[in-house]
């Protein structure tokens, strides 16, 4: 794992030296302790803003070299913009272009004054502010033998941010610093290669859990045999002789003892070729992140038990590669579930959904979970529809899609409702099998979702399609990588709001 940003919390207080980081608003009204600095360095703050037309507008800054007189080293004045009116997630992001500008400086260690003469900062706030910053300085950097250009390098190591009330921000900190320990867990098992991070090996890093005191079973391909979970062995076979097919169960049990416990399941396809239906060689190394779903869960699974959630939760995730070789799976086979259901496979390249069908309905026979959420990078077709900026949300409880799309809107990690209905359902019916694994090209996200509901039976269920969210998505104010780690912050909320009460 990479170095992760060392955040700290101290006294609002001026330093006595080095980088200070101020925040200023639309009305470039800077903080108590900025204003008093201000009076010090008044003519150089006013000449440079004029300069430079700066207004305090949100993720502008001004850099001053400080003048003899001032032990500082160096003046940041920060826009924030209109503070009275920013939600948590603009605190997160704030923190995140704060990180972002201090890394294009080259600064290696500063202190950020958060106060604003125009409001008062909480705790909560501050800690969301530290957690954007940590999120934003995170690289995947392992495989590097020759130092990284300048453009999206890293040179923050450390950022003490100062506060009212350093304690409690400190306390609020202790939960932001366990999601973005799990979001950065998320990033750096997709960006792993795939000859480093096959199905064995994953379900290792599964394991490592239990040091948070998760209970942590492993199943192989003998164990998945006995239990018939033909649908997810079938995907696997072309790689079982060297990487066999694994599914790793995480339980974490801080809830209520006997309460029925929430489900999350995700896809880990550590590698897709497509299988016999090959993939074009173009972008095919990409297919590292088609275990995103997994990542999610994992990740997530590690934030519940950093922070000692209140609640029971069950992360499922199915392990295999989707390789070609003379033991792999045919378009034309049958393959038989854990359910009993048969599945004809017309095109091996819509793998995961057969990996998901078993993990979910284990998850569902052996649990008796509250609900299920699956997560899985299923399809193109969703980013036909969506783009990259929204997961697909697809379910059979309204009250469920309600909850989760108001934690994407409080996380920024976003979802859109889309449709489930009889008249896709029947797409999916088979001529020589209970159902086929692929509906075709129309409405394919869809029938995809229909596929896994058939594995639900009437537990509340919601699957997300995170195809266009999980992997090459577009840099943001806290995700310089590859990826983003999406969904651990989504699901956090989620569990947090609803099932910690």
């Amino acid at each position: 794992m990479a170095d992760a940003l060392n955040v700290t919390f101290a006294p609002a207080t001026l330093p006595k030296n080095g980088v200070l980081v101020i925040l200023a608003d639309e009305k470039m009204s800077l903080s108590a302790h900025g204003a008093a600095l201000e009076k010090k360095a008044s003519r150089l703050i006013k000449h440079a803003a004029a300069a430079t037309k700066f207004t305090g507008k949100r993720g502008s800054a001004l850099n001053l070299m400080m003048p003899r007189g001032l032990r500082l080293e160096q003046l940041i004045v920060f826009g924030a913009g209109k503070i009275h009116d920013m939600t948590m997630t603009d605190w997160v992001n704030l923190g995140g272009k704060c990180a972002s500008k201090l890394n294009e400086y080259g600064v290696a260690q500063a202190s950020v004054l958060l106060e604003a003469s125009t409001a008062d900062i909480a705790s909560d706030q501050a800690a969301a502010f530290a957690l954007g910053a940590r999120l934003a300085c995170y690289r995947f950097e392992s495989f590097k033998t020759k130092t990284r250009g300048k453009e999206n390098a890293r040179s923050l190591k450390k950022l003490v941010v100062m506060v009212d009330d350093p304690l409690e921000a400190k306390k609020f900190g202790g939960s932001f610093s366990a999601v973005a320990e799990g979001v950065e867990l998320a990033r750096e098992l997709i960006n792993l290669p795939p000859n480093i991070l096959g199905p064995i090996e994953f379900a290792d890093e599964c394991a490592k859990l239990s040091k948070l005191g998760v209970k942590v079973t492993v199943l192989n391909e003998k164990d998945m045999s006995k239990l018939g979970m033909g649908a997810l062995l079938g995907v696997g076979q072309g790689s079982a002789a060297t990487r066999g097919s694994r599914l790793a169960i995480m339980e974490w049990n801080g809830g209520t003892k006997g309460k029925k416990p929430i489900g999350f399941v995700g896809k880990g396809v550590v590698f897709d070729t497509g299988g016999i239906s090959i993939k074009p060689g173009a972008s095919m190394e990409d297919m590292k992140g088609d275990m995103g779903g997994a990542a999610c869960v994992t990740g997530l699974m590690h934030t519940l038990a950093k922070r000692k959630a209140k609640a029971n939760v069950i992360g499922i995730v199915g392990l295999v590669e989707n390789m070609p070789d003379g033991n792999a799976q045919r378009p034309g086979d049958i393959v038989t579930s854990m359910s009993g259901q048969t599945i004809e496979i017309v095109n091996t390249d819509a793998e995961g959904r057969l990996v998901l069908a078993d993990a979910l309905w284990y998850c569902q026979s052996r649990y008796k979970p509250e609900l299920m959420i699956d997560l899985a990078t299923l399809t193109g077709a969703v980013m036909v529809a969506l783009g990259q900026d929204y997961a697909g949300l697809f379910s059979n409880n309204e009250q469920l899609t309600q909850r989760l799309v108001a934690s994407g809107k409080a996380t920024g990690e976003k979802v859109w409702p889309m449709p489930l209905g009889d008249e896709y359902d029947k797409i999916i019916n088979s001529k020589f099998a209970d159902m086929v694994n692929s509906g075709g090209r129309y409405g394919g996200a869809i029938t995809a979702a229909q596929f896994l509901q058939r594995f639900v039976n009437k537990v509340p269920w919601a699957h997300l399609d995170i195809a266009g969210v999980a992997f090459g998505t577009k840099a943001s104010d806290i995700s310089k990588t590859w990826n983003a780690g999406f969904g651990v912050r989504l699901l956090n909320d989620f569990v947090a709001e609803h099932y910690e009460h």
